[in-house]
């Protein structure tokens, strides 16, 4: 096509030179000109011909395999996921871009739990009556405001063992907002966001989220358990976070601000304060480029509590953990100290709390089976009058099973659990779940 425009602009010139000129000069330029055009037009033909005897005499291929299936969870301590956008065009994006993806599992248990559970939630799937158990749907959405800004949502449907029940009849789930971030990166190294968090106080909180599919196990540590009282699960307020590379060491920070606990301290202060003391919370952990997995880090969270059934206190919190999030082996382990002492004054009271859990992805049947076992431990002093009236259990608890991945996208997960209680009996339990993403 090119060939075919210039010399129709020189024809069209030869002839508006023809018409205007004889001097031989020209017309010796013209006829040079109409000779290269040719010549070129030749060159051409012989190249395609060249091409179509090579596209006939290429060989058939088979088709590639397609990647390895990564059963990898999601072991990220950005509260707001990056905002994702479809497949890059080049095209200006469209602000807002909403994304909702989700979470499910279908439960099983079966104990030999006859009596009081001793402060164990509904979260830990413990009951008087085996049976299944429809787990928390879980909706996250996702939309990029703007080239730096970005909205994150965590919503969930939890199952209740009342429905029906009362006048108007209880609904059968309970809605709950779990996060909800808006969140500015100005670069990697600052960024600021408000909102409800996951408060990131230790790994397992902010790594694995509502979303059951994203941890190796069924059950959380019942240090971080939703619903539990020992750390406060969420944090209303403000947070600044970033990384810095520090020599291939990856200093991680998050700095935050906002409302501590509420009145019931497995609560956060989601309508607002119960006090004028704002709680604030510093988080750092390295990242290092080498060895890659490797994670260890530590927190301290200072709050001033008012709970509804013991006396008003002032609450420290110290944390550690190390982690390596390979597969072969998954390595987790921490610790957390929470300090209480009433505003009137006394001797200081110190819980502690504690898990190492193992998990190792087998090399056979295409890696799809991880078996895992964690050992935990939460110790309450009978003088801690703020944990024994929320009724934090102490107790000694083992966990052995196995996850099988038999999609890159739903998992069946069994266990075994065993609790040894401090003046309860002790409780023995059998645990199914299967779990997905959508």
């Amino acid at each position: 096509m090119k060939l075919v425009f210039i010399a129709g602009i020189v024809l069209t010139l030869a002839a508006s030179v023809h018409a205007q000129t004889t001097d031989p000069a020209t017309r010796d330029l013209i006829q040079k000109l109409m000779a290269r055009i040719d010549g070129l037009e030749k060159r051409v033909s012989e190249l395609e011909s060249e091409k179509g005897q090579t596209a006939a005499a290429a060989p058939n291929t088979q088709p590639t395999a397609p990647p390895p299936r990564e059963f990898a969870g999601v072991h990220d301590h950005d509260q707001v996921p990056g905002p994702q956008l479809p497949a890059p065009e080049p095209v200006q994006p469209v602000y807002p871009s909403l994304k909702i993806s989700g979470f499910a599992d279908v439960d099983f248990s079966a104990t030999d739990l006859h009596g009081p559970s001793g402060g164990f939630g509904a979260q830990t799937l413990l009951a008087p009556h085996s049976g299944f158990a429809l787990g928390q749907t879980t909706f996250h959405f996702i939309s990029a405001l703007g080239p730096k800004v970005s909205f994150f949502g965590e919503m969930t449907l939890t199952a209740r063992t009342d429905a029906g029940t009362g006048s108007p009849a209880a609904p059968g789930f309970n809605p709950e907002v779990e996060r909800l971030i808006l969140r500015y990166d100005a670069n990697d190294y600052f960024k600021v966001s408000f909102g409800r968090y996951h408060t990131p106080i230790n790994y397992w909180n902010t790594a694995f989220h509502h979303g059951q599919w994203l941890q190796t196990t069924i059950s959380r540590p019942e240090m971080v358990q939703f619903g539990g009282s020992f750390i406060p699960v969420h944090f209303i307020g403000a947070l600044v976070e970033g990384e810095v590379p520090a020599g291939g060491l990856n200093l991680n920070y998050n700095v935050g601000v906002g409302n501590g606990r509420g009145q019931v301290i497995s609560r956060g202060g989601d309508a607002g304060d119960i006090n004028n003391n704002r709680a604030w919370l510093v988080n750092a952990f390295l990242k290092p480029n080498l060895p890659y997995g490797l994670q260890i880090g530590g927190s301290v969270y200072r709050d001033a509590l008012n709970p509804f059934n013991a006396p008003a206190g002032r609450e420290w919190i110290e944390s550690a953990h190390i982690i390596w999030t390979k597969e072969t082996p998954e390595i987790l382990a921490e610790f957390a100290n929470v300090t209480h002492q009433s505003i009137f004054g006394g001797p200081a009271v110190n819980s502690q709390a504690w898990y190492a859990q193992a998990a190792y992805r087998l090399p056979w049947l295409d890696k799809v089976l991880k078996p895992y076992y964690r050992i935990e431990q939460i110790h309450v002093p009978r003088s801690d009058a703020i944990f024994r009236a929320a009724s934090v259990p102490t107790f000694t608890g083992s966990t052995a099973g196995i996850r099988w991945d038999f999609s890159a996208f739903a998992a069946f997960k069994l266990e075994y659990r065993y609790y040894w209680r401090r003046d309860l009996p002790e409780i023995h339990g059998i645990f199914g779940q299967t779990s997905f993403t959508f």
